[in-house]
């Protein structure tokens, strides 16, 4: 009995959560990136991603990349001895390195008619509300005009007390700043094992994680390559941020050319799926975990234009109460003193106060700086939808 051919096999057809993500994060190691007899560039493998990269935004997603490379390239460019490096050597390699790997990256881009641009990231920049809402913002900007942002994290500056030290995290955090729907870590192993490959016969690769409990965790083992610092236990840990932010992760192999395109092509991998959405996720944690530091009260009119999906504008709030800041929580209330919902305000307390009740047109003679149109933008707010009709009202 002869068997089918290849042309008669049947296709294996993408996962789901692939082909209905529309913005995702996609993390490049090191190891991947660079040679590391030789300390350069892989141009061919690079030029591939990008190709694959740029089909993704043919399709209309987008797409962020998170990528390491630059002290690699630089400790070879400056003829820095293989082995641990010193947090200043390592600082000065990553400034000559990021140099090299932005242009890489301009050119590439540029020759798919795509254009790059470099976010430099601090641990500081994800973890302070301020410096965080500065970042997204730049990130949502530049995916909206359709640039292709590329991560990584300031090395230059970063010191080992204030760094996230893998990228693994970095891209977590970068992938829920963004609400993105999945997140790719590209790696030399096309998944998690159940244990480390070639060291047992009955080593098998998981498919699908759906919780990640005490087994999944005793699974990862410790990377170690002198180009990457990340292992499985750092993309466990991604893999929990972002299931958190609502964010599917999936590990799989960057060792071959065009890797995106095996993932579209249902190539193997492990796919950690995350219990709900990013808009929910996002919508759970302004609800149920931040505390809220100040209220908007707002009129009929503005709580009929929140029930209907829409952003909350100056002009329908009444009076803001309590001492707030950029990007704080706080809670939305109708007139008779009813709590709507809850949402992450886009000005702080003074500015807040001078522009409610006023038109969005008037928002910058007011001001004297370009705001945003929204008080509250409706995909930073947590609405309870019960709230429309208060215990005593007629009903419509």
């Amino acid at each position: 009995m002869s068997l089918p051919s290849e042309a008669e096999l049947p296709a294996v057809k993408a996962r789901q959560e692939w082909r209905d993500a529309r913005r995702i994060v996609v993390k490049i190691g090191s190891a991947l990136l660079t040679n590391q007899q030789t300390g350069r560039l892989k141009a061919e493998w690079l030029a591939s991603l990008i190709e694959d990269i740029a089909a993704l935004r043919g399709e209309g997603r987008d797409v962020v990349l998170v990528s390491s490379g630059a002290i690699a390239l630089g400790r070879h460019a400056l003829k820095l001895p293989k082995g641990s490096l010193e947090l200043e050597e390592s600082q000065a390699a990553a400034a000559v390195g990021q140099i090299s790997l932005a242009h890489a990256y301009q050119e590439l881009a540029n020759s798919h008619g795509l254009t790059a641009a470099q976010i430099l990231l601090t641990l500081g920049d994800t973890e302070e509300r301020r410096r965080y809402l500065n970042a997204r913002n730049t990130l949502q900007t530049l995916l909206q005009l359709g640039a292709v942002p590329v991560v990584n994290e300031n090395d230059t500056v970063a010191t080992n007390e204030i760094r996230y030290g893998d990228n693994d995290r970095l891209s977590a955090r970068v992938a829920s700043m963004v609400s993105a729907d999945c997140l790719v870590l590209l790696s030399d192993v096309d998944g998690l094992y159940t244990a480390p490959p070639g060291s047992s016969s009955e080593a098998r690769r998981l498919d699908i994680v759906t919780e990640i409990t005490r087994e999944i965790e005793a699974m990862a083992g410790d990377a170690g390559t002198e180009l990457s610092k990340g292992g499985m236990k750092t993309k466990i840990e991604a893999a929990k941020i972002a299931r958190a932010a609502g964010c599917h992760l999936v590990i799989a192999s960057g060792k071959e050319d065009h890797p995106l395109r095996q993932l579209s092509e249902g190539g193997p991998c492990t796919w950690f799926l995350a219990p709900s959405d990013p808009v929910t996720a996002k919508k759970r944690w302004i609800s149920g975990q931040l505390e809220a530091r100040g209220e908007v009260v707002i009129d009929a009119g503005a709580e009929r234009a929140l029930m209907k999906g829409k952003s909350l504008l100056p002009a329908g709030v009444v009076r803001v109460v309590g001492d707030f800041d950029r990007g704080d929580c706080v809670i939305i209330r109708s007139e008779d003193g009813h709590e709507l919902g809850r949402g992450l305000i886009a000005y702080a307390r003074g500015d807040a106060e001078r522009i409610i009740g006023k038109k969005t047109s008037e928002i910058t003679a007011i001001l004297g700086y370009l705001g945003r149109d929204e008080l509250l933008h409706r995909d930073d707010m947590s609405l309870h939808r019960s709230a429309t009709k208060p215990s005593g009202s007629n009903p419509l």
